[in-house]
């Protein structure tokens, strides 16, 4: 049986959603998934829909959403659906909706500088499939600084600081980029790479976005 995927994508236009939501779905219609493409918060009304899917993949950076809306998406995870996104897409979505975040396990707080060089550290005692033969590897984008749920499975990390700003008197840290969780039966994964659609022209971007894919879909 084919398994079934939501692109839900909208919000802010300068994070490309609608280009990120054609590569992600080229990227599961090559894994066998049945994908649906949708523009509208509305997808998320019909709550035993969401049920049937394998995986939901939220691009939405920003704006607003039903609470009700939030609500059929928890309980479609909890029941074993995944959730998997990137960026602002995911884990910048909906400012003001703590459920979602809750869900989602991580919110954006600050990106110091504008498209920085970076570097991405693949967790080297990892036995996670999602970085199985992906190591260390350098881009030029934003760099998020995120706020994380203590309870994720951090797979990859940047350090900071690499621009100057108020936060560096703390000195380095090592801020989590990839990560995974549970909520429930289902699967949670979040990659914060992926500014813009030409970031998954990095082999290790769209491999980590691929595999995670795979693993929140079980």
């Amino acid at each position: 049986m084919c398994k079934k995927a939501l692109i839900v994508w909208g919000g802010w236009e300068g994070h490309e959603p609608k280009q990120v939501a054609e590569i992600f779905s080229a990227i599961l219609k090559g894994l066998g998934f049945d994908v649906e493409v949708s523009d509208t918060l509305n997808s998320f009304a019909d709550k035993e829909k969401l049920k049937t899917l394998s995986l939901i993949v939220p691009i939405w950076t920003m704006g607003e959403i039903n609470n009700d809306y939030v609500t059929n998406v928890l309980q479609a995870v909890e029941s074993g659906v995944g959730i998997a996104g990137c960026h602002g897409g995911m884990c910048d979505a909906f400012r003001s909706n703590t459920n979602w975040h809750f869900l989602t396990g991580a919110q954006w707080v600050a990106h110091p500088g504008d498209e920085i060089t970076y570097t991405i550290n693949i967790k080297k005692n990892s036995s996670s499939p999602i970085v199985e033969n992906i190591n260390d590897f350098v881009i030029t984008s934003e760099q998020y600084y995120i706020h994380i749920d203590p309870a994720a499975n951090v797979l990859a990390t940047t350090r900071f600081p690499v621009a100057d700003g108020p936060y560096a008197a703390n000195g380095e840290v090592d801020v989590p980029v990839v990560f995974t969780k549970m909520w429930g039966n289902g699967r949670v994964f979040y990659s914060s790479l992926g500014h813009s659609a030409k970031d998954f022209d990095i082999y290790e971007v769209r491999k980590l976005m691929e595999n995670g894919f795979k693993w929140a879909a079980k």
